[in-house]
């Protein structure tokens, strides 16, 4: 399929200059086919069947395996009651079984509603009846938030799957005597299906036909989008694919059979497009990491001999103070990301040098996206780095800098909301049309363009630099936190008055979320008043997003008109820490 371009008329929109000419393999522009997720999946599959797929807990699962493994799939999800169009909501770590369910989704045409496992029990009902979903595939050691809030939501089916599920037996054993103690039985009355019992009644049986359409939704992901409110993001299989292709194509680095570190979890559209659906639809191999820890991700680098590698900076920086690495040889790396979260320049000479000193011929590529567009769509070359930029958009992808929320563009080099359009963007937020009318606007040449409610600014050669969100959001290891759904959860505590949130520098997380706190009369700014705040808000926060630091106030500074001017907190904060 055939993409046009926008007219070049912008006074920003980088064009064919002969700067970029000299990136060489990199094309311009691609041709892009309409087809499935799936579909994408199993044309590789049959060309290359004993190739490797994936590995987990040291196991290698080949194409033509995991082909087979994915239509067993769908025919038991049609065994089931799931149709064309249905959203399943997939609760899940990075593991073969959801794997497997994403892409049996797509061979019957359902959408996967792909949700953060950890989410605290209201979060996860908020997932489900957003996206009307009546069946979920979900980690035992997480079902009991699942059987908790199942009266309140739409769903009918229940799956239940172990880590144990994938294991051979003697791991199994192991698997038992460690993380398995530490899960609840399901009990006896309880509606559920076992991973093993779904997967049965896919046995002699074939999923209908779901029928090529690249414009069909293939997946909802979740965001805050321009606004701060979470959004499910309705994303086609037109933009997973064409993301996939992009990738390879602004790799020309890459071979099948390259291994790629599979760390970033599939619920965020870097883990789930990049490390994942790029590699099985062209031939790479994921190694699939269930949970993260630094000493386990160091040894999968080196020992594996993984080829390409993507995480946020918390990542990275874990993993220059990481023993294991020592005296390591990293000379197998031929490309290393950063993503989810804004680079810092020293951190980023850092992670270049430790790379140098382990021997590895490449420099980390700093990355930029939005989940509006699975979450990548632009990437410093990979022969050149100037401060400060993301790089340059990817093929068929174009960025401009306006006035916030206008469409009037901005000189090169001065700073302005980023807007982009490409293949990759998302269909709709769901169920808020109004929202979508803010967040896609069709403008003069033509084009739909997304507002990203990001600050950044366009020099001269097209280079791209990021310079921060205009939206308020704290980004923490690559997590984005809303302080506002927070404090909707702190002001419903008995004792609060009103409560305001705030990002705060952590030098591990990067940033990290504060609380400050105005009681109620009556309550005393005590420490145990404190640890009840906290306590009770533990109960509706996921644990990424909990603040741990809370802060007494008599009251907030004020905007002329009366709102909480959270930015004079942040200000006020940031002098304090200096001070310190």
């Amino acid at each position: 399929m055939e993409l046009e371009q926008p007219q070049q008329t912008q006074k920003n929109t980088p064009v064919k200059t002969p700067w970029r000419d000299r990136l060489g393999e990199i094309p311009f522009s691609l041709t892009y086919e309409n087809n499935t997720v799936f579909e994408a999946m199993e044309k590789i599959a049959r060309k290359t069947p004993r190739a490797i797929a994936f590995d987990f807990a040291g196991k290698s699962t080949t194409y033509g395996a995991f082909l087979r493994a994915a239509e067993r799939c769908a025919a038991a999800l049609d065994a089931i009651g799931v149709k064309q169009c249905d959203r399943v909501t997939v609760a899940m770590p990075n593991c073969p079984q959801a794997l497997e369910l994403l892409y049996g989704l797509s061979r019957i045409g359902a959408v996967a509603n792909i949700v953060h496992p950890l989410s605290s029990e209201k979060e996860m009902e908020f997932f489900l009846c957003d996206a009307g979903s009546e069946t979920i595939l979900v980690l035992d050691a997480f079902y009991p938030k699942i059987a908790a809030i199942r009266n309140r939501t739409p769903l009918k089916r229940v799956i239940v799957t172990s880590i144990a599920d994938v294991l051979n037996p003697l791991q199994k054993i192991g698997y038992a005597l460690t993380e398995g103690k530490k899960v609840k039985k399901i009990p006896r009355f309880d509606n559920v299906l076992s991973w093993h019992r779904f997967k049965a009644l896919g046995r002699k049986r074939e999923a209908p036909a779901a029928g090529t359409d690249g414009a069909a939704p293939a997946a909802i992901l979740y965001s805050g989008g321009t606004t701060g409110v979470t959004k499910g993001i309705l994303l086609s299989n037109y933009s997973f694919n064409a993301l996939a292709k992009q990738i390879i194509a602004t790799n020309p680095m890459f071979t099948p059979g390259d291994k790629m570190l599979a760390a970033m979890p599939l619920f965020h559209g870097f883990g789930l497009g990049v490390c994942v659906h790029a590699m099985l639809t062209h031939g790479g191999r994921c190694l699939l990491v269930p949970r993260f820890t630094p000493e386990s991700y160091a040894r999968l680098i080196y020992k594996d001999r993984c080829n390409f590698i993507a995480g946020v900076p918390t990542l990275y920086e874990s993993l220059l103070h990481n023993k294991e690495m020592e005296g390591k040889d990293l000379s197998c790396l031929k490309g290393v990301y950063c993503g989810g979260d804004v680079l810092p320049i020293e951190l980023k000479k850092k992670i270049d040098a430790f790379l140098r000193e382990h021997g590895a011929p490449v420099q980390v590529r700093e990355g930029y996206g939005a989940t509006e567009s699975v979450n990548a769509c632009c990437l410093t070359p990979p022969t050149e780095y100037r401060e400060g930029s993301i790089g340059f958009p990817f093929p068929d992808t174009y960025i401009k800098i306006v006035k916030p929320d206008t469409e009037e563009e901005v000189p090169l080099g001065t700073d302005g909301e980023i807007l982009l359009t490409g293949p990759t963007l998302m269909t709709e937020y769901v169920g808020k049309p109004d929202e979508t009318a803010k967040a896609l606007r069709r403008h003069a040449d033509g084009f739909t363009w997304l507002y990203t409610g990001d600050l950044g600014m366009m020099d001269a050669d097209g280079f791209v630099y990021f310079k921060g969100r205009l939206k308020r959001m704290i980004v923490s290891s690559g997590y984005n936190i809303y302080p506002a759904q927070l404090e909707n959860v702190f002001d419903a505590c008995p004792e609060v008055e009103r409560s305001c949130v705030i990002g705060v520098p952590d030098p591990y997380k990067m940033a990290r979320p504060k609380v400050f706190v105005i009681l109620k009369p009556g309550f005393a700014k005590s420490e145990a008043t404190k640890k009840a705040i906290l306590n009770r808000a533990a109960k509706s926060i996921a644990r990424y997003a909990m603040p741990k630091e809370l802060e007494f106030r008599d009251e907030f500074p004020k905007t002329q008109v009366g709102k909480v001017a959270y930015r004079v907190l942040e200000e006020e904060e940031a002098a304090k820490r200096k001070v310190n």
